[in-house]
């Protein structure tokens, strides 16, 4: 063999050793990683360490005037790790926390709790919950400063759980609009869930050990990542006002046993909701917010008669035709093509102006009065509803808005009866929030604007996002034709289907619905039905609609059902609101000084007075001891003024004397000042009474 080929060899071999150790090396290596790897896995194991969520503590909800609706507090659940104190503390200090601890929850003896405690010990177990009871903050602070709490290295084995739960201040005040959250704190309905994202926040993470005895302690090793707190959202909606609504509402409802109802209280000239109620009739027959039909897609129904306004309007806006000018209704039943229409009077109306066909929500008047106008060109009707911006959305702030159906000449469903039966508020779906921003945008010169429930986004008082007026349509139609509909819907309740709720010390305009509701595809005798309007009529400050869903009885349409609701309303915002309105009516102004002042009080000494000094007075009704009076021509008139028991009553007007007499009897404290008769009170007439409650006089 050559030299050469020798040394060849020799590296060849020197190679494969070499390569041979690498190789042994890595082998090596990677075993220690793996034994090391399975090393710290068991050991993860045997503290169970995890990755856990860290709550964000969600936003509050605030009213108009910042009041809460809706916020989250802390609660605890309250453990012990019994291994952290020492002997000698536990030892001193185990009888004094049982003692206290059976005196705070009284549930079990002091024994039992020693007991308890000292065991968990024994077992060395580092997690035992000493009672499954949720405290309060407060509660915390106090047990913080207990015997073997406060005292050694991680207060003495104390371990407060944090829990928020969300709360409602007002109870279940405008419950189904503020809406709920779920066991995980986000919203699930109503504002909590429309805003959730801005309500809920963001959630940390930290490092979680698990303890013998169950329960979990955080491990701070610098990897957690704290919660960004949820932002505060600040609504329209006035608790006061929300209250009054609700209350009406639910009266109407338990009265006339209806399947739901509907009640939206708007500001004119902002748009704002001031008040929002929807309750539902469960099957033990109680009312409460289950679904939002003001807004909701379930809320979209035919309208009926609420809906000649839009028509009235589309018919002045294409032709010259005046309030004075006639219509002939017939004997109440009019054939259109195939179908038969009807008006509510047996008999029928015979020749009726146009202002009383609105008046008196003649459906032939109506429908005639289209039908000549439009029947050559029906999508000229269609346009002005779209004009006024009828067929879309409004972009409220809600999740869940209904489409409104306004239908066309290219519907396949459309036939000759459509337009007429369009004409009074049928073949055509609205919510009644959506019928409500069309009766506001007549109170608001013709200018449309958005609704709005929610104002502003917060952190703290810093504004993160500001929400403010919008306006849909400057112009829904010429002023010539506003002034025209004005002068109708204040018709409607001085002389035509809402008469009953005119005798009011303010004027409201407004218009009455009643539509047959469908039933498999069938028009049924059940019925919808509502009041939409606003007041005081000539400066307009608010809007509002009431829809009343399958009312029973012999009362069945929207003046006998829905309008009194409104005057309800009305009447309890005048009494909250005293410059809506001079508390004198017109005819007791017109005769100031040709009559004493004779407002309220007691009714034998009021008819003393004015039998004494030779004034004709008369009672309206049966009254009682408490009258109030009004002036017709050179006589007053008593209308009773119940003083029912628990109830706030209506003192305005009364002297000093006859006030304090009705309220104290009732157990109020009474504050008053000024001289004179009661002009304001504090608290509204109706307002539920208790040992605390506090009114305040003022007399003038």
């Amino acid at each position: 063999m050559s030299i050469k080929k020798s040394i060849l060899i020799r590296v060849r071999i020197s190679f494969l050793v070499v390569f041979l150790f690498s190789l042994a090396i890595v082998y090596r290596l990677a075993t220690v990683q793996f034994v090391q790897g399975d090393k710290w896995r068991k050991l993860g194991d045997q503290l169970s360490l995890s990755v856990e969520k860290i709550p964000a503590t969600r936003g509050n909800i605030y009213s108009d005037n910042g009041s809460l609706l809706a916020t989250s507090l802390p609660y605890y659940k309250v453990a012990m790790d019994p291994m952290v104190a020492t002997d000698e503390l536990m030892n001193q200090k185990v009888d004094s926390l049982s003692i206290l601890l059976s005196r705070f929850y009284k549930d079990q003896s002091r024994y039992q709790y020693k007991k308890k405690i000292l065991d968990a010990r024994k077992q060395k177990r580092q997690y035992l919950v000493l009672n499954r009871r949720e405290i309060g903050y407060q509660e915390k602070k106090m047990m913080e400063d207990w015997p073997i709490f406060r005292k050694g290295q991680l207060r003495g084995g104390i371990i407060f759980e944090k829990v928020e739960k969300r709360k409602l201040p007002f109870s279940r005040l405008g419950y189904r609009t503020v809406g709920r959250v779920n066991d995980d704190n986000r919203g699930t309905v109503g504002l909590e869930y429309s805003f959730n994202r801005q309500l809920a926040g963001r959630d940390g993470k930290a490092l979680y050990q698990k303890m013998v005895g169950g329960g979990q302690r955080p491990v701070f090793d610098g990897s957690e990542v704290a919660p960004v707190d949820g932002l505060d959202i600040e609504t329209t909606l006035n608790v006061n006002l929300q209250d009054i609504t609700e209350d009406a509402l639910l009266n109407a409802l338990t009265r006339h046993k209806a399947d739901y109802g509907v009640a939206v209280l708007m500001e004119v000239s902002t748009g704002e909701i001031k008040a929002m109620s929807n309750l539902s009739r469960n099957n033990s027959g109680n009312y409460f917010e289950t679904y939002n039909y003001a807004v909701g897609g379930n809320g979209s129904r035919e309208p009926g008669s609420t809906f000649k306004l839009a028509s009235m309007i589309a018919l002045f806006e294409e032709k010259n035709i005046a309030l004075s000018d006639t219509v002939h209704t017939g004997n109440g039943v009019y054939h259109f093509f195939d179908e038969v229409m009807k008006d509510h009077k047996p008999g029928g109306y015979g020749v009726l102006t146009v202002q009383e066909v609105f008046e008196k929500s003649s459906n032939i008047g109506t429908a005639k009065l289209i039908s000549h106008h439009f029947n050559s060109n029906p999508q000229k009707f269609i346009s002005y509803l779209n004009q006024m911006g009828l067929s879309q959305p409004l972009g409220f702030q809600m999740v869940g808005e209904g489409k409104p159906y306004i239908k066309t000449p290219s519907d396949s469903t459309w036939s000759g009866t459509t337009l007429p039966w369009m004409a009074h508020g049928y073949e055509l779906k609205m919510t009644p929030l959506q019928t409500l921003t069309l009766f506001n945008a007549v109170a608001n010169d013709g200018k449309m604007v958005q609704p709005i429930i929610v104002k502003s986004v917060r952190k703290a008082d810093k504004i993160i996002e500001q929400f403010d007026t919008k306006v849909l349509n400057d112009k829904i139609c010429s002023k010539s034709t506003l002034a025209k509909v004005r002068a109708m819907l204040e018709g409607v309740v001085s002389r035509g289907t809402a008469k009953n709720i005119f005798d009011s010390q303010y004027q409201i305009a407004g218009k009455t619905g009643t539509a047959k509701k469908v039933k498999h595809g069938k028009y049924v005798n059940q019925y919808y039905t509502s009041f939409a309007g606003y007041f005081p009529a000539a400066e307009p400050r608010y809007s509002c609609i009431v829809v009343i869903d399958n009312p029973k009885g012999y009362n069945i349409y929207g003046g006998d059902v829905a309008a009194p609701v409104f005057k309800d309303i009305v009447d309890k915002i005048a009494a909250l609101e005293v410059d809506l309105h001079d508390f004198m009516t017109p005819s007791q102004q017109e005769f100031a000084g040709v009559f004493p002042v004779i407002r309220s009080g007691n009714h034998d000494d009021l008819k003393y007075l004015c039998n004494e000094l030779g004034i004709s007075n008369h009672s309206q009704a049966a009254v009682e001891n408490w009258v109030q009076t009004k002036v017709s021509g050179q006589a007053v008139y008593w209308t009773p003024n119940e003083v029912q028991g628990q109830k706030v009553p209506d003192v305005r007007g009364m002297t000093l004397r006859d006030a304090l007499f009705v309220l104290e009897n009732l157990g109020i404290q009474v504050q008053s000042k000024g001289r004179g008769r009661v002009s304001t009170q504090s608290l509204l007439p109706g307002t539920k009474v208790n040992e605390s409650t506090k009114i305040k006089l003022t007399l003038g």
